[in-house]
């Protein structure tokens, strides 16, 4: 068949037009993957917490601005569960450990037999004076400074825990609605099984976080402050040094201080990051995809390239200390790994809670 030269400019337009009418069709495809489970809610209901029906997501992202340990996305099922609605506060903290007794890692000695487990063989144990009870904190520089090297605005602070978020002079007068931190993943644990709870998988964080919406850059959608409103606790300005506090906060912020995504849950970005109960592994999701080989058993379970002794939980949502200028790791793909026995002035959690199968509605 031959063309005539004046039907190739409609020839090229057609083509153009099947191609977008395919790539929003692909869009639209990616956006129906995401199905909400139709399992009817447990009939009994648990206090402070909502019900996460479960179904299909894609979970991760195909994203070019991405982090590698965010990609490939891969399509997932997830059953149902409890989820708090928000991140447990300094007073809910402070409940258990006055009917505990319960004693956080921060708030004792280092023990250097567990903290070389995760150095290279041979590193040389620290003198006694260094291995003093306290947590990391955010010091931010008073100018501008390389963002190659976080000592410049983390800083070990003796004495430092979640009583005392800042260090020795400081406590939890008027913050006691505030996310607490300074929390290890052994202390979010024992909260968890003191309130008949547990932590989150990375899957059901997720899921729970993108709220029913699949293939989009944040919770809410692909814009970060939609006509011009801010929906998370995040960082604004040159970071570390100069945080304007835009979305009216410096640090932290109470829970429910910005609105709630469609399940009900308030802060899953940003406030603070939050700790679930899976092994930070860099190639989770080129594994779920088969592009990358399983780790074997007898391996370390969590994998990160920069710190082949890293022992690391996955945390997810980010916190007042993103920053378009340095991490935007305020989105639900969003993930890193936390030192399983340390804390910081910016990591809380929230728990979780399986349904009971005899409270299961038929209707």
């Amino acid at each position: 068949m031959k063309f005539n030269n004046k039907y190739i400019p409609l020839f090229i337009t057609s083509l153009l037009l099947n191609a977008s009418c395919q790539e929003k069709k692909e869009a639209e495809n990616q956006e129906e993957k995401m199905i909400v489970a139709k399992t009817p809610a447990p009939k009994e209901k648990v206090e402070g917490m909502v019900w996460i029906p479960g179904g299909e997501f894609v979970m991760g992202t195909n994203e070019a601005d991405a982090y590698a340990a965010e990609k490939p996305a891969v399509d997932l099922k997830v059953n149902g569960f409890w989820m708090d609605t928000h991140e447990v506060t300094n007073a809910e903290y402070q409940e258990f450990v006055d009917a505990t007794g319960y004693v956080t890692v921060a708030e004792k000695k280092p023990d250097w037999e567990e903290l070389k487990k995760q150095l290279p063989p041979g590193t040389p144990k620290p003198d006694e004076s260094v291995l003093v009870a306290g947590s990391m904190v955010f010091s931010p520089p008073p100018y501008a400074v390389p963002l190659q090297d976080i000592s410049l605005w983390w800083v070990w602070v003796n004495g430092a825990n979640w009583k005392h978020p800042e260090g020795p002079d400081s406590d939890l007068t008027g913050r006691e609605n505030h996310p607490v931190v300074h929390i290890s993943y052994e202390d979010a644990e024992a909260y968890a099984k003191w309130a008949g709870k547990r932590l989150p998988t990375e899957i059901e964080w997720e899921f729970a976080a993108r709220g029913g919406m699949n293939g989009k850059r944040f919770a809410w959608g692909d814009e970060l402050t939609p006509n011009g409103q801010f929906l998370a606790n995040t960082f604004q300005g040159n970071f570390p040094n100069e945080n304007l506090g835009n979305d009216g906060f410096i640090g932290t912020s109470p829970v429910k201080s910005f609105a709630p995504n469609t399940f009900g849950l308030y802060d899953m970005i940003g406030n603070v990051w939050e700790l679930t109960g899976d092994w930070y592994d860099a190639l989770k999701y080129a594994r779920l995809a088969g592009q990358a080989p399983k780790l074997d058993k007898d391996m370390n379970p969590c994998y990160n390239p920069d710190n082949p002794f890293a022992m690391e939980r996955v945390i997810k949502g980010g916190s007042y200390l993103c920053a378009s200028n340095y991490c935007v790791n305020y989105r639900p793909s969003a993930r890193q790994g936390q030192a399983f026995d340390s804390g910081t002035s910016n990591v809380g959690f929230r728990c979780v809670k399986d349904p009971d199968p005899q409270t299961l509605s038929l209707n």
